[in-house]
């Protein structure tokens, strides 16, 4: 048997390893340079740290909820009725590939917004001031909605009566937490996933006045009174308090009472009969009640065991009624908090993921219940608000993102849109006996998101697509009245239910 030379081996393998280095510099040279792409194409409208200017941001934290084959669709094709144009026809398939991952990488240093960044960006329409205080349309200014396109980043504003768009305009970029109304319901303010709070007149269908808050934000927040708006940013970890002009009041700290720990802020809602604004931390577990009708609007913390996803109110407001992060053994992930007593007073028997943020009250049997949809599983869960005991649970066709009823109608309506066979469902319960008794379908397609007219008669519901649709159901035979074209319409808000705090509704 003739033995090989080890130094030959030993030759040959490092010849080999030397030949894939090689290889693998030759490959890594070859790969798209996405950071200089962005600087070539990007950096004029989307700003050097990507906290956007003309465009977006494009922060990881900015596009939670944009698929990355979405944004690279949108750097080929670019998106209609904007400013972003398409790019396919000057980068390679690879170029926009690499771009679209590298705009979900994290900018470092972490940017950061400053008070005085946030009172340089404010800007206000020239005239506003003096605009008529009377609406320049012919409709009932009670009854109208706004409803928010995501497809091209739009509102329509539509009149509740004769269903027909009256107005549509353009919106920043991904709207979230619903418009909120000043309490005549002429001035409405939107807050954007990128930090913007937009001031629009509904009654002169114009926008007069906006300001950056923050470069991530969860939503906005409008007090009883109209005096004030609040905004809850993701980042930087902080709270924005601003008069009704979007003047900067002050800034807080999303801090824990130590001072240690900051957190996201999860969301932040008005409580009108309590004259404050209530606000979840994310990451701290604490929830701060924000009075408004004092001078010096300091926030009262309720300490909890663990931090609120999102949570709404009893009618009494008395109570929040908050999500939790799900436990991995299914138990309850939900509990009830008493701003009065300032502390944790049960647990909601709510497995899975309930979403509280989208839960609904009304009168059954001689009491009050809760019913909520779920995240994670087909089923809408009815607690009794005396002892916050299940009631029943409800079985629907899947997980479920939205839940909606109003003072007039026997119904609630429920999606199945979180569910992949099953989001093309909308499932209608009788209050009454807590059973399902209809279901209408869009088939093949994403249907969500009721909310009724200011009488309860009709149900406005989205088909939740590019290519989407406003459709307008009888209230109370389920039956299809009429339907407008509409670009993914994410959400619609009718100003009476809204500013009255119907009980069918989110606030």
């Amino acid at each position: 048997m003739t033995m090989k030379n080890p130094l030959s081996i030993w030759l040959k393998l490092a010849l080999a390893a030397s030949f894939f280095a090689i290889a693998a510099d030759m490959a890594r040279a070859q790969q798209p340079d996405a950071a200089a792409l962005y600087r070539e194409h990007c950096v004029a409208c989307h700003g050097e740290q990507r906290l956007g200017g003309m465009g977006p941001a494009l922060l990881p934290e900015s596009l939670q909820r944009v698929k990355p084959a979405e944004a690279s669709a949108v750097i080929a094709r670019g998106r209609q009725a904007t400013q972003m144009a398409g790019f396919a026809d000057k980068l390679s398939a690879e170029q926009i590939g690499a771009l679209a991952r590298w705009i979900y990488t994290p900018v470092s240093p972490a940017p950061t917004w400053s008070e005085a960044q946030i009172r340089e960006s404010r800007s206000v329409v020239e005239g506003a001031a003096t605009l008529p205080a009377r609406p320049a349309w012919r409709a009932d200014p009670m009854n109208v909605f706004l409803v928010v396109e995501g497809g091209d980043h739009h509102v329509s504003v539509v009149d509740g009566d004769r269903f027909e768009v009256m107005h549509r305009f353009a919106s920043r970029f991904a709207l979230h937490g619903g418009p909120k109304f000043s309490p005549d319901g002429r001035f409405v303010y939107f807050g954007s996933r990128d930090g913007w709070i937009t001031k629009y007149d509904l009654w002169n269908l114009t926008v007069v006045a906006e300001v950056r808050a923050g470069l991530n934000m969860r939503n906005v927040a409008v007090s009883g009174d109209g005096r004030w708006v609040m905004a809850a940013n993701y980042l930087p970890h902080t709270l924005a308090l601003f008069d009704a002009e979007l003047n900067l009041v002050r800034t807080y700290a999303a801090a824990a009472a130590d001072g240690k720990a900051t957190s996201r802020v999860s969301a932040v809602y008005d409580a009108q009969p309590r004259r404050s604004f209530v606000v979840a931390l994310k990451d701290i577990p604490e929830l701060w009640e924000i009075p408004y009708d004092r001078g010096a609007l300091e926030p009262r913390r309720t300490l909890l065991s663990e931090p609120l996803d999102d949570f709404f109110f009893d009618q009494s407001y008395r109570h929040a009624l908050g999500a939790t992060r799900p436990k991995s053994d299914g138990s309850p992930s939900a509990q009830v908090v008493d701003l009065d007593a300032r502390k944790r007073v049960a647990e909601l028997p709510l497995a899975g993921m309930p979403h509280l943020g989208s839960g609904i009250t009304f009168a059954w049997n001689g009491s009050t219940v809760l019913a909520s949809p779920n995240l994670k599983d087909g089923v809408v869960q009815v607690i009794d608000m005396k002892n916050w005991q299940t009631v029943k649970s409800i079985a629907t066709p899947g997980p479920g993102f939205f839940m909606r009823s109003h003072e007039n109608s026997r119904y609630a309506w429920v999606d199945s849109m979180m569910s992949p066979t099953a989001k093309d469902t909308l499932t209608i319960i009788d209050k009454r006996t807590l059973e399902p008794v209809a279901q209408v379908r869009e088939p093949g397609r994403t249907l969500a998101h009721i909310e009724f007219t200011r009488d309860g008669r009709y149900a406005l519901a989205s088909v939740w697509e590019m290519d989407g649709a406003l459709v307008v159901y009888d209230a109370q035979t389920f039956k299809e009245v009429k339907r407008l074209t509409m670009s993914k319409p994410v959400g619609k808000y009718n100003v009476f239910n809204k500013i009255t705090r119907s009980e069918g509704t989110s606030h």
